[in-house]
């Protein structure tokens, strides 16, 4: 699963990395995000594609349609891309509101097998240290003021494998940036976004992690010291 990640660096370092040729209708500028325990229901910086350009919005992690809301269940955060092209919950959003969230890695907490109320935090980030951007898909109105109670997004998660696999069982969907540009771009069948999904996921083994404070596990923890490694790890 993903629970927690960080959103660190500046909007044009990540605009960079993913590439693209369209005209960036949102602002940059040269302040970091500098978001280090980025959590669901807070609203997060969205990519998306629209009218040819691309753009960033504050969109809340966590998603619920109506009828889900009225049955008084809570958003859920992620969703399997298994199942999210054909899911009653997932497909409209799977088939309109493709988009990626920008990310310098992400958090899982690893078990311990003897005791499981044991938990060690871990963060997982790309090999080469490069921003990587997560698929995800949701429902929102960028021009509206007051967001709707079912807009927001879910982060696709797909099962561990190779290493991954001694920390969590389940892994964000991570896309490479000619991927991700495709993710976006709605002219981007709902057939091939599931291939992308799939087949141009990166690979676990382009991951590296290391231990981190247990600090992380409070959302009002917020500092460069959350994803210093640390020496002697609990699990």
């Amino acid at each position: 699963m993903c629970g927690r990640f960080a959103q660190v660096q500046t909007r044009a370092d990540y605009l960079d990395v993913l590439a693209s040729e369209l005209e960036v209708a949102s602002g940059q500028d040269s302040v970091p995000i500098g978001r280090y325990n980025v959590a669901p229901g807070t609203r997060v910086i969205l990519l998306n594609q629209r009218d040819g350009k691309i753009y960033m919005d504050p969109v809340n992690w966590g998603y619920g349609p109506e009828w889900w809301l009225e049955m008084k269940r809570q958003p859920v955060i992620n969703a399997r891309v298994e199942t999210a092209a054909t899911s009653r919950m997932f497909k409209p959003l799977w088939n309109h509101g493709r988009a990626l969230v920008m990310a310098d890695g992400w958090y899982e907490w690893k078990k311990d097998k003897q005791d499981t109320k044991v938990k060690q935090p871990y963060f997982i980030y790309h090999k080469s240290k490069q921003p990587i951007f997560f698929a995800a898909i949701g429902r929102y109105h960028p021009d509206v003021a007051v967001p709707s109670d079912d807009d927001g997004f879910v982060i696709l998660t797909a099962a561990s494998d190779s290493g991954l696999l001694d920390i969590h069982d389940r892994r964000p969907v991570v896309l490479s940036p000619p991927a991700a540009r495709e993710w976006i771009d709605p002219e981007t069948t709902s057939s091939r976004a599931e291939e992308l999904s799939t087949g141009a996921a990166t690979p676990p083994d382009d991951f590296t992690w290391y231990p981190v404070g247990k600090s992380v596990g409070n959302i009002h923890n917020d500092n460069a010291d959350l994803i210093k490694p640390i020496k002697h790890p609990l699990v």
